[in-house]
């Protein structure tokens, strides 16, 4: 069903209350967002502008929780929301909770977005869209993707659908040989080595206790054209200054989360999205 169909329930008994209150329900989401610390989190007014551009309202929560009380997070949102993101550090934590999922989440092995307790993944898809909306183009390039993480995979595997030669670097070398394996991307031993094309900061270095810092020194943009990170508070991570010093094309990853939000909202409405209707909603809300 399509976000501007008319549900039956809207269309019989249209002089009833109780119909005109189903269709106000059916127009207004009850969402949320799950991750360890999401009380700063920009969701709640990204998903409320996208909604209201589609003809829909919501009621976003934004839900903290410990590794302890996840769980039970989790099993209320299933009951009480139409549907939830889940961020760092639950996009796997998630999935044992859940009755199935989207091709993409499976091979990713990472939800970021729940609807009728089914795990999907719009992280790929987001990422692919801000790199083409920013002119760059990975397929063909190598592509060093720090960070092999939740994040970091789905980045990964968005990256090498796309055509582009993928190395990944972990610290914890268990992660990234598992990693590595199923996506079938290489092992990068040393990411201060340079040589490639695009570096891919997913680490989460760099943000909140870590501003200040970057995951690697300025000598690792030796050869490179552009610098991702996914970071985008502070708006310049330290990866990004040092690669701006270095001369290199810089970009934080704010359009990523507006459109991966895009994706997962054409997931709760039933919608097909459409990718020139949310380059204009992203130019739309970031020049409000």
């Amino acid at each position: 069903m399509s976000g501007t169909e008319k549900r039956p329930e809207e269309i019989s008994g249209k002089n009833s209350g109780g119909a005109r209150d189903a269709a106000v329900g059916a127009k207004r989401k009850k969402l949320a967002l799950l991750g360890a610390d999401v009380s700063d989190s920009e969701s709640p007014q990204i998903h409320t502008f996208i909604l209201s551009q589609l003809g829909f309202s919501c009621d976003y929560e934004c839900v903290s929780a410990g590794a302890d009380g996840v769980g039970e997070a989790v099993k209320r949102l299933l009951a009480e929301k139409d549907g939830f993101n889940v961020t760092v550090p639950y996009k796997k934590t998630v999935i044992p909770y859940l009755s199935g999922l989207s091709d993409t989440a499976e091979a990713f092995d990472s939800v970021n977005t729940v609807t009728a307790g089914r795990g999907y993944n719009t992280d790929g898809t987001g990422f692919l869209q801000m790199l083409a909306a920013a002119g760059i183009e990975p397929a063909g390039k190598r592509v060093l993707v720090l960070g092999a993480g939740g994040s970091g995979r789905s980045s990964a595997a968005a990256l090498l659908f796309s055509g582009a030669q993928v190395w990944l670097y972990q610290r914890r070398e268990e992660l990234l040989k598992e990693v590595c394996r199923s996506l079938g991307a290489n092992r990068a031993e040393d990411p201060e080595e340079g040589g490639y094309n695009l570096l891919v900061n997913c680490t989460g270095v760099g943000m909140h206790k870590t501003v200040g810092q970057s995951p690697v020194s300025g000598r690792a943009f030796f050869g490179c054209q552009a610098a991702v990170d996914l970071i985008y508070s502070p708006a310049e991570s330290e990866f990004l200054r040092l690669a701006r010093l270095a001369g290199k094309k810089t970009l934080n990853g704010h359009a990523m989360l507006f459109y991966q939000a895009y994706d997962a909202d054409c997931l709760y409405l039933g919608r097909t999205p459409d990718r020139t209707e949310a380059d204009e909603l992203c130019r739309k809300y970031f020049l409000r």
